[in-house]
């Protein structure tokens, strides 16, 4: 009877939170969607307005002093950044949801005015928002606000890139490297699936591309990836410790806040007239494009490195996933080819393969391959992901994320 009694109780504990977290990360996902969607369309509106209005480029120093001055009085709250949603899954850190609006203006700021950087930090800042806002109004438990900070993030990232597997599982495995929370798994994805379909309704197209020739599998072709993979993790290593050693050096040298911005603005306007093109600016999708097209200039990734180095630390916003793809795919053009690959194919396996380097997820990075690029040289891109995860060390875009797991060996990280 007591069997019986346990087995019953245990088959509604399933059903009940199965049916929670469906409706629970149903509308998370409707949320997400929303916002991400309006975010996503908000970027794109304001990048096409600096490139009918090129002047926009030299308002960077005021855009920046603009953020500084949105940011000052929430300074006593302390990080408002990614690490702290990090943070907040690990659990102890609160998540305000003056995040959700400075996280979207900033960024806005940051590409109307040509700083280089991406959309996932956004993305990140704004799911964690809104998944811990909304478990607090749900009252959830705190194991439970873990997981609902784990579907916001997968719901607005699903609708800003288009890629709901890889958006579900990122947030499932960037947080502590080596441990997967599997309880996650039904509401990350269901708030992903959402969230994507909302932003497919709305008509925003999911990144994507065709038309690429990728090499028969062979052990030539699969030493030559390996090579590639290798040299893109060490590429990633130097694209964290630029941004990281650029931070720390423009933090010692201007502590004002104000000073800063306006310095690493102005250098940014005068490193692009030097150079007499906007490649570098703002996200750069469509030399990312060229580059998986099979066109990219050999110094391509080394300039965007320092662009988004500098952007990151005169305090503008908007994350470092998108340039991590810019020196990918134009570093795995130049080098692919020089090994013996297809450029469009090394642009490819670059593309993956640094970001699998910078964020050290190689899962969330094989779904990435497989969402925007098939399932044709998915073995391939296997192959690039456990290189580039393995050589690209202990280095990482994020400090809140912590390493579990050795990378070395099967044992937990002392």
């Amino acid at each position: 009877m007591e069997t019986l009694k346990q087995n019953t109780k245990r088959i509604f504990d399933y059903m009940f939170t199965f049916i929670k977290w469906m409706l629970i990360a149903s509308v998370v996902g409707i949320i997400g969607g929303g916002v991400g969607s309006a975010f996503h369309l908000s970027v794109d509106f304001v990048t096409e307005l600096r490139a009918e209005h090129g002047w926009l480029l030299f308002l960077l120093p005021v855009g920046g002093v603009v953020i500084c001055a949105m940011y000052r009085p929430f300074r006593s709250k302390g990080r408002i950044d990614t690490n702290r949603v990090l943070d907040s899954v690990r659990g102890g850190e609160k998540v305000p949801l003056v995040m959700v609006p400075l996280i979207f203006v900033s960024t806005l700021i940051t590409h109307l005015f040509g700083g280089s950087a991406g959309r996932e930090g956004a993305a990140l800042q704004l799911g964690g928002g809104i998944g811990y806002n909304f478990g607090r109004l749900l009252r959830l438990k705190e194991n439970d606000m873990h997981i609902i900070i784990m579907a916001g993030m997968s719901s607005v990232f699903a609708a800003l890139f288009g890629t709901p597997l890889t958006a579900a599982v990122f947030s499932l495995e960037v947080v502590n490297v080596g441990v997967f929370h599997y309880a996650g798994i039904l509401p990350c994805i269901i708030a992903a699936v959402v969230a994507f379909s909302i932003a497919s309704a709305l008509g925003i197209a999911p990144v994507r591309f065709v038309g690429i020739a990728f090499d028969a599998l062979t052990l030539p072709s699969c030493f030559r990836v390996i090579m590639l993979a290798v040299l893109c993790a060490l590429v990633s290593i130097l694209f964290c410790v630029a941004i990281k050693k650029c931070e720390h050096a423009m933090s010692n040298l201007l502590p004002n806040q104000y000073v800063r911005t306006i310095v690493g603005a102005t250098a940014i306007v005068l490193l692009t007239a030097i150079l007499g093109t906007t490649d570098y600016n703002g996200a750069g999708m469509n030399v990312i494009t060229d580059a998986i097209g099979g066109s990219a200039k050999p110094e391509a990734f080394l300039l965007k490195i320092v662009f988004t180095a500098l952007t990151i630390s005169a305090l503008f916003k908007g994350g470092e996933i998108v340039p991590a793809f810019f020196v990918g795919s134009t570093f795995g053009c130049v080098a692919g080819a020089a090994l013996g690959l297809d450029a469009s194919f090394g642009a490819a396996v670059g593309f993956v393969a640094l970001f699998c380097g910078v964020v050290n997820c190689p899962l969330a990075s094989l779904l990435l391959a497989l969402e925007v690029f098939g399932g044709e040289a998915i073995v391939y891109f296997a192959i690039a992901c456990a290189v580039s995860y393995m050589m690209s060390g202990y280095f990482g875009l994020y400090k809140s994320q912590k390493f579990v797991y050795s990378k070395l060996h099967d044992n937990i990280m002392e």
